[in-house]
């Protein structure tokens, strides 16, 4: 069998963690803790957002509170995440051809580049009153470096990875992430509530997106000086460059069954001159779905919602300002825990198993908040204190389930699923769904929350039950697959199989009308 016969070859792939590796792989993570300070709902955005700053302001309490549900209905700064995700979604998209044809390492220097000017430009925001001429396009500009650092960053580490070890070593985005979350929110908490006056400095908030130069600065470094990935070389006609990339990556000079893999699958790179075009033939529509669906899974389990609300939704709860913004911190550090415990136990327990039963917890999380608020939160009255901590347990519970699975996998799957000729693409098309539905989900659970109630709790729920319910029926197992032999596992899979056409590989080059169907 063909599954069977790829974990057969991955046997022979020679390699183990290297130093070399293991210090690319840093640099290039580098990004994916920018993004989740200044860009995750529950970074430095929650700052913009919730604390009334300059030309996009909210208030704490609407003007006629109805319940308890509604007192804080008003959401985040409309304007933050919108000028960060649309440029980003629109870089990604750019960031496919860039990564494509001249490396995964550009898009990293690229994304290090628009990270470092966007900082500069919102530190000094404000100063001699230049609010708008610098807010907006420092916003902007530091959304094309999201855009093409999660575009190319997951990319290169699945590609870097040996097989044994693509998922933990992916999983290392989603680990940088939770912690720019977690020093986003210290930060926050810090500027807030501080008697020290140097978190004051520039109005409050200027600092902190002064300090995101420092590590843009190490991304572009890191991007000058990590090696490009064998795959982005040999595809463009570096073999020789490749093998010394993957000796030195592997610690080994034996890595001769890998380099062939790669070398066939750029062979047949070089056949597909336009990747968006051929995502969508039937060869591709396994993968297509998967870029899909499983960015929008992860924002519909409700995290966004939750790390970016936390602390409108526990003023609801009647905790006071100190504790609501101190919970985000707790759900940010339980990020980073649960992100560590994710690139210990992927590759051992595999992507399937691990978002099958975190989904289960995650349910019981839901619908245990759910029954605690229909219960004991009135339309004017306040939760007790022993509940509210309650109740941020359950959400601490849930956001620990979702960091071990959905969190580094809903990166990881759609970044390993591709054949090389639309990776690129693919990835892009993955980095779109996800920037769009975060931004979806993040901004439309108070006022959720004021129509349904505690219903929005099950609202999520009946999301996830359907997530635990598309991965055991559509996912196939990618633990140990190698990343260039990966079509093997569509062709096996129950469903799949009656997708994909007859002859793949011929259709897939010519484009027939019949698998574009």
């Amino acid at each position: 069998m063909a599954v069977d016969l790829a974990k057969q070859k991955a046997e022979h792939y020679k390699g183990k963690l290297t130093v070399h590796l293991i210090i690319a792989s840093i640099f290039a993570s580098i990004g994916g803790l920018i993004f989740g300070y200044v860009g995750i709902p529950g970074g430095i955005a929650l700052r913009e957002g919730n604390l009334d700053f300059l030309i996009f302001k909210i208030e704490y309490r609407a003007d006629n509170p109805k319940t308890n549900y509604c007192n804080y209905n008003r959401g985040i700064d409309s304007g933050y995440i919108p000028f960060l995700y649309l440029p980003a979604s629109a870089a990604a998209l750019v960031a496919s051809i860039v990564t494509r044809k001249y490396g995964r390492t550009k898009s990293i220097i690229i994304s290090g580049i628009s990270f470092c000017l966007g900082a500069v430009l919102n530190a000094v925001d404000g100063l001699h009153g230049a609010e708008v001429l610098y807010q907006l396009p420092g916003r902007i500009i530091l959304g094309l470096g999201i855009g093409f650092g999660i575009q190319a960053i997951p990319l290169y580490l699945s590609e870097m990875a040996p097989t044994h070890i693509r998922g933990g070593l992916s999983s290392m985005f989603q680990l940088a992430t939770s912690l720019g979350i977690l020093t986003a929110c210290l930060v926050n908490y810090a500027a807030q509530f501080s008697d020290n006056k140097k978190f004051h400095l520039f109005d409050g908030f200027r600092l902190p997106f002064a300090l995101v130069a420092i590590p843009a600065s190490l991304m572009v470094l890191g991007g000058i000086l990590i090696s490009e990935t064998p795959n982005s070389l040999m595809q463009r006609g570096s073999k020789e460059k490749a093998r010394k990339v993957l000796e030195k990556t592997r610690g080994t000079e034996d890595v001769e069954v890998e380099l062939k893999d790669i070398a066939d699958a750029s062979e047949f790179a070089s056949t597909v001159k336009h990747p968006f075009r051929s995502i969508f033939w039937k060869r591709n529509r396994p993968q297509l779905v998967m870029a899909i669906l499983m960015p929008m899974f992860q924002s519909l389990t409700g995290i966004n919602a939750l790390l970016y609300n936390a602390p409108m939704l526990f003023l609801n709860l009647g905790l006071g300002e100190r504790a609501a913004f101190y919970s985000t911190a707790i759900f940010g550090a339980v990020l980073v825990s649960s992100a560590l415990i994710s690139v210990a136990t992927v590759d051992r327990f595999g992507r399937r198993t691990l978002l099958i039963s975190s989904g289960i917890p995650m349910i019981l999380c839901q619908v245990t908040i759910a029954i605690i608020l229909g219960v004991k939160l009135g339309d004017h009255q306040d939760l007790s204190t022993n509940l509210s901590i309650l109740v941020m347990v359950v959400i601490c519970l849930f956001v620990l389930a979702f960091g071990l699975s959905w969190g580094p996998l809903g990166w990881t799957i759609p970044s390993e699923i591709f054949s090389l000729e639309t990776r690129s693409a693919g990835q892009s098309i993955a980095v779109l769904v996800n920037l769009l539905m975060t931004m979806v989900i993040a901004d439309s659970f108070l006022p959720l929350m004021c129509a349904l109630r505690y219903g929005v709790f099950l609202f999520y729920t009946g999301w996830i039950i359907v997530m635990i319910i598309f991965v055991y029926l559509f996912l196939p197992e990618t633990k140990g697959i190698p990343i260039e032999e990966m079509s093997s596992v569509w062709g096996q899979h129950w469903f799949w199989k009656r997708i994909l056409p007859a002859h793949p590989a011929v259709n897939g080059i010519s484009g027939n009308p019949g698998d574009l169907a």
